[in-house]
């Protein structure tokens, strides 16, 4: 008899065809929910409903550098994005290049972002900015109440001030802001495209260099398995990335056709020929060996900027048995 798991997931291509069952976890049957990104993270970190759950990697990273980490990973990945789009900066402010940043206010909604910890990284190890010569403040994107979710652990000499009671949006508007690192884009930039504007407006040639150079194609999100389930059932780690993989590939050939699109976007099958490309046939890779690059960069990147609270590599963040395989 197969046993049940609640499932939090976006409803993404790639994980459809597993959450409704036209692909199978050998021995699992599926609850599947989709909440909202946050409210997903929210649920789980807080209240931990769900047995297993799409979450953000560096609160997943930084929970597995504690001691008795109540979360066990598996290296698939549901979400990535290259984050040099994600620099917004106020018009005025006197920051027409990444190094202009020292010296300014900078907000974020939370220091343990996953595309704030890459756009920081990127920052210093790209653009050598020094993190500490900014003066650092924390709030929702748009709405007031945003607090951190983990346990930080900052490096010294940083400037940093939470502000429950505003949001970056306002402050942006204010002028109390310079400029805000965020995935989600901020109202302010929404709404006043005139008076806020992305650092690197050219981001996408800026991000295919990057990928070029680093061999780095940021990791947004992981797929987590209350640890508590996976003890009780080790084997559904591998069953689930059994899963998760099939699926990906049939939204991979999905993507490629182009005899009858699936996807409401002109020329999806040009993006994908091109996507393969640049980034290889299995542009979305699953598993830690066509990561590492992407992986051990994180790692380095948590660790510098306090999130993670000792240095981690893969063997650390992900279940033992999803590093192997099997040889015939």
């Amino acid at each position: 008899m197969n046993i049940q798991l609640s499932v939090a997931l976006g409803d993404y291509d790639h994980v459809r065809d597993l959450m409704s069952g036209v692909v199978n976890a050998p021995g699992i049957d599926i609850t599947a929910m989709h909440p909202p990104v946050e409210e997903m993270f929210f649920r789980f970190t807080q209240f931990k409903e769900f047995d297993v759950c799409e979450m953000s990697f560096a609160k997943s990273i930084s929970i597995m550098s504690q001691p008795d980490p109540w979360l066990a990973l598996i290296p698939v990945f549901p979400s990535r994005a290259f984050r040099h789009s994600s620099i917004y900066v106020r018009a005025g402010s006197g920051i027409a290049s990444p190094k202009d940043l020292e010296g300014k206010k900078v907000g974020l909604p939370e220091w343990a972002q996953t595309a704030a910890i890459y756009s920081r990284g990127l920052l210093a190890h790209e653009y050598g900015v020094d993190l500490r010569q900014i003066d650092w403040y924390q709030a929702g994107v748009n709405d007031a109440g945003r607090k951190e979710k983990v346990k930080l652990q900052l490096p010294a000499g940083l400037r940093y001030t939470p502000m429950p009671h505003t949001s970056l949006s306002a402050m942006l508007l204010s002028g109390e802001l310079d400029a805000v690192l965020s995935a989600r884009p901020p109202q302010a930039f929404v709404q006043h495209p005139e008076q806020v504007q992305r650092l690197i407006p050219n981001y996408r040639e800026v991000e295919q260099a990057y990928w070029e150079k680093t061999g780095i194609f940021p990791i947004m999100h992981v797929v987590a398995i209350k640890r508590s389930t996976y003890e009780r059932h080790p084997w559904i780690a591998m069953n689930l990335m059994q899963g998760f993989e099939a699926a990906k590939k049939r939204s991979l050939v999905r993507a490629s056709d182009i005899t009858a699109s699936s996807y409401p976007l002109p020329w999806v099958s040009d993006h994908a020929s091109a996507a393969r490309a640049i980034l290889g046939d299995d542009f979305w890779p699953y598993g830690t060996a066509g990561n590492q690059a992407t992986l051990d960069a994180f790692c380095q990147y948590a660790h510098e900027q306090g999130v993670t609270h000792r240095l981690m590599g893969v063997q650390d963040i992900f279940v033992p048995e999803s590093l192997q395989s099997v040889k015939v």
